[in-house]
């Protein structure tokens, strides 16, 4: 398989680009510092870009099987970086006829089919109250991609560490007993590819835990 990243320079974005080389298949990761990309190999091709470049992110998704995003809101912007850069995202996959895209996000992302949890309620107060712009970012993604006609799949996460893959990740929604509060970032990227070809949760955003 071909895939295109966004986010690939991030932590969890590198487990990504290693996991699918691993596997014998090629990426295209899209990145604005390829600097922070130091991993070499002959199937890794680096396009240099902004969010913002709607060309250059129609060179990065030309030809590929499937789009992954792990890119996340950083600082305090209230420019909405993310979310414009999801719209030109999902712009060059409507224009490239690629349907399949898999984002992660995290459980700011409410679900119709959460029930009332006071663990992940407090979490997320937390982030509202830390960083709005930031929560407010998480929401406005999610909306652009469910509104979309992709086959998208959005995976929720709670906090990240960096434990060796487990392949053990409880898939749920809040209040329901099924997913925890933590997860490793080699088990997110297994978990994430593993949906390329799967249709499960196609349309869906299931939250993911260890």
């Amino acid at each position: 398989m071909k895939l295109a990243i966004f986010g690939a320079t991030g932590e969890t974005g590198k487990q990504l680009v290693k996991q699918v080389l691993e596997q014998g298949n090629k990426v295209i990761a899209y990145v604005r510092n390829p600097s922070k990309l130091n991993i070499k190999h002959e199937f890794l091709t680096i396009i240099h870009g902004e969010l913002t470049e709607k060309t250059a992110i129609e060179h990065a998704i030309s030809g590929v099987d499937a789009v992954i995003s792990v890119l996340g809101p950083r600082g305090g912007s209230k420019s909405k970086p993310i979310t414009q850069g999801m719209q030109n995202i999902i712009l060059a996959m409507e224009k490239n006829n690629v349907h399949r895209l898999i984002i992660s996000s995290t459980l700011s992302l409410s679900d119709p089919e959460d029930l009332p949890d006071f663990k992940s309620r407090v979490l997320i107060g937390l982030i509202k109250l830390i960083n709005r712009a930031a929560y407010e970012e998480i929401i406005n993604v999610g909306k652009v991609v469910e509104s979309s006609d992709l086959d998208w799949t959005i995976i929720r996460l709670p906090l990240l560490n960096n434990n060796s893959k487990s392949g053990k990740v409880k898939v749920g929604y809040l209040g329901r007993k099924e997913v925890g509060l933590k997860i490793s970032r080699a088990d997110i990227a297994d978990f994430i590819l593993k949906q390329v070809q799967d249709t499960k949760y196609i349309g869906k955003a299931p939250a993911i835990s260890n």
